[in-house]
C-alpha cells in the first residue's frame, strides 16, 4: 500500500497541475529501440517515469538513420503536458555517429541525454557544451538547472572509467543522475557470465556497482540501478530491485514493459514508511535542541533525521 498523493519516492517530488502530473525524480526509466515504431508507439502508453529512445546498441549500425527520424518524430509530436519523460540515449561521444545522434534529436526538446560509455565528468562537461549550442542555434532559452536538457551518465562501461569515478562532483552543468553498466564491462574485462546462480552480482560487479553509487552520491545526484535481464522473473527483478533501493539507488532501469511496474511499485515508498518518517520529524521537534532522542525503542540522532526529511521532502 503506498501514499499517492504526495512524495512517491526518497527525493522524487509529484507536482500536479489539474489533471497533470509531472514526475521530477525518476524510479522507472524504459529503453525502447528507436528504429522500432511498434514499440515506440506502445512506450507510450506504459507507467514509466521515463522512456529512454535508444539510438545506440539496440540500434544496428544499417538501421541507425532511421531511428534517429522515428526518434525526432515522436519527440516532436509526443503530447504537451505528459507527466511521462522522454530521454534518448545516444551513441558513445568520440563517435561521429553521437554527432548525427545530437543534431537529429536535440531541436525536437528531450528531456534529456543518455550519455553511453562515459570515461569521466569531463564528457559530461563536454555534453553540455554541445547541448548549449544546439539550443541556442534552435532559438531555446536556459531553463533551470543550467539548461533544458538534462544528462544521465552510463559511468561503467568500460574498465578505465572505474578509475575515474571520483571525478564527477557537484553542480556539473546538466547532470540529473548517474546509472551503471554491467554487460559491456563484462566484455571489456572478458568476464563470461555477470551474476552468480542466486542472481547476486559476482564480486567485481557487486564492487563496481558500489562506486558508481558513491559517485553518484558525491555530485549530488540521484543514482539508478541497472537493468535486470531476465524479464520474464518477476520475483528475481523484485529482489534485486529491493536490495538496490536499500543500498540507496533511488530508480532502476528496465528493458520490458512488464519491468514496470514492479520498479515502481518497489521505489516508492510505503505508507508506513512515510508515516514512521514524519513521526521521527515530528519527535525531534518535540524534543526541542536534543540531539538524541528516544522512539519506539530505539536511539536516534542527526543522521535518522535527515533520513527522515530526505523520504518526505
Amino acid at each position: 500500500m503506498h501514499d499517492a498523493a504526495g512524495t512517491l519516492g526518497i527525493g522524487m517530488r509529484v507536482a500536479v497541475h489539474g489533471a497533470q502530473r509531472r514526475v521530477e525524480m525518476l524510479r522507472s526509466l524504459l529503453f525502447i529501440p528507436g528504429d522500432s515504431e511498434r514499440k515506440l508507439a506502445r512506450a507510450l502508453t506504459t507507467d514509466a517515469d521515463a522512456i529512454i529512445l535508444d539510438l545506440e546498441d539496440a540500434v544496428a549500425p544499417k538501421r541507425k538513420a532511421e531511428a534517429r527520424r522515428q526518434v525526432a518524430d515522436l519527440l516532436l509530436h509526443r503530447k504537451e503536458g505528459r507527466a511521462q519523460q522522454v530521454w534518448v540515449r545516444i551513441n558513445a561521444l568520440d563517435t561521429d555517429a553521437a554527432a548525427l545522434d545530437l543534431a537529429a534529436v536535440a531541436h525536437a526538446g528531450p528531456d534529456g541525454i543518455m550519455l553511453p560509455k562515459a570515461r569521466s565528468a569531463a564528457q559530461v562537461v563536454a555534453l553540455a557544451g554541445r547541448l548549449d549550442e544546439l539550443e541556442a542555434a534552435a532559438g531555446h532559452e536556459k531553463g533551470p538547472e543550467s539548461g533544458q536538457i538534462g544528462i544521465i551518465a552510463l559511468v561503467t562501461e568500460t574498465a578505465d572509467a572505474v578509475f575515474r569515478l571520483g571525478s564527477y562532483a557537484p553542480e556539473l552543468p546538466r547532470l540529473r543522475a548517474l546509472t551503471w553498466g554491467a554487460e559491456d564491462l563484462s566484455v571489456c574485462i572478458g568476464a563470461t557470465r555477470t551474476r552468480d546462480e542466486r542472481g547476486r552480482w559476482l564480486s567485481v560487479f557487486e564492487h563496481v556497482q558500489s562506486l558508481a553509487l558513491l559517485a553518484a552520491a558525491a555530485a549530488g545526484v540521484p543514482a539508478l540501478e541497472t537493468i535486470y535481464s531476465q524479464f520474464n522473473d518477476d520475483d528475481g527483478l523484485r529482489q534485486i530491485a529491493t536490495r538496490a533501493r536499500q543500498q540507496g539507488f533511488a530508480g532502476m532501469l528496465a528493458i520490458h514493459p512488464s519491468q514496470v511496474p514492479i520498479i515502481n511499485d518497489v521505489f516508492t515508498p510505503s505508507a508506513e514508511e512515510i508515516a514512521y518518517a514524519r513521526r521521527v520529524v515530528q519527535a525531534f521537534a518535540a524534543a526541542g535542541d536534543a540531539g538524541v532522542i528516544a522512539l519506539d525503542g530505539r536511539m536516534l540522532d542527526e543522521p535518522h533525521l535527515q533520513q527522515a526529511r530526505r523520504l518526505l521532502d
